[in-house]
């Protein structure tokens, strides 16, 4: 009877530290879930980032750029529902950005703008890291979408100066100019042998008389 009673005692208190466990680890994941919407909506409140109209004249000399309207094309597109479609973002954004560098028009593949590109893959594939960390820190997650936002917008800015400076038109004689400074057309600037060969009068005729 003692025997029956005990096991009766053990089985109610495995019974409730089972149930104990159970409510710690159930008010443990909604604690995390939790966390994780106020990541998410924290996140998704940042997740706009600024890819200006250019000039016509600049968007015409970038069409045919397929790899940088792809890139404005994703980054365009806002992921929705869960913070894994922002990590799935991220990481289409790191490939995508990766593909900048080796195809950049002719016109524009000058140190200026590949230097532009390789900032903007940096801070990029930041953003690809932080988010997915298993503890996401949002503050970092919003900050490198902030310099996302500034070198894309520095980089739009480089294309336009150069498009700009492209059309400003050489002034008179600036070509001559540029000739004069080419020194392997410079006139030599040395002067002929001195003749020393005099000539004087004698009669009607001149003769010549060497020093």
């Amino acid at each position: 009877m003692k025997i029956s009673v005990f096991v009766v005692l053990l089985f109610a208190f495995v019974s409730q530290s089972c149930q104990d466990v159970n409510e710690n680890r159930l008010a443990e994941q909604k604690k995390e879930a939790q966390k994780k919407e106020v990541v998410f909506d924290k996140i998704s409140q940042a997740w706009v980032f600024d890819v200006y109209y250019l000039e016509p004249q600049t968007q015409n000399k970038i069409n045919n750029w397929m790899e940088w309207r792809t890139f404005v094309t994703e980054i365009n597109q806002k992921p929705k529902s869960t913070i894994g479609a922002f990590q799935k973002k991220a990481s289409i954004l790191s490939k995508r950005v990766d593909e900048l560098s080796g195809s950049i028009p002719a016109e524009f593949n000058k140190a200026q703008v590949r230097s532009r590109i390789m900032v903007l893959t940096t801070k990029v594939k930041m953003l690809d890291l932080y988010i997915h960390l298993n503890q996401i820190p949002p503050e970092k997650v919003i900050e490198f979408i902030a310099e996302i936002n500034k070198e894309i917008i520095s980089f739009q800015d480089q294309l336009e100066e150069i498009v700009i400076r492209s059309q400003i038109p050489k002034e008179i004689g600036e070509p001559d100019f540029i000739k004069m400074k080419d020194t392997s057309r410079a006139i030599p600037n040395t002067l002929p042998e001195e003749n020393t060969t005099v000539f004087r009068k004698k009669g009607a005729k001149f003769v010549p008389e060497v020093k």
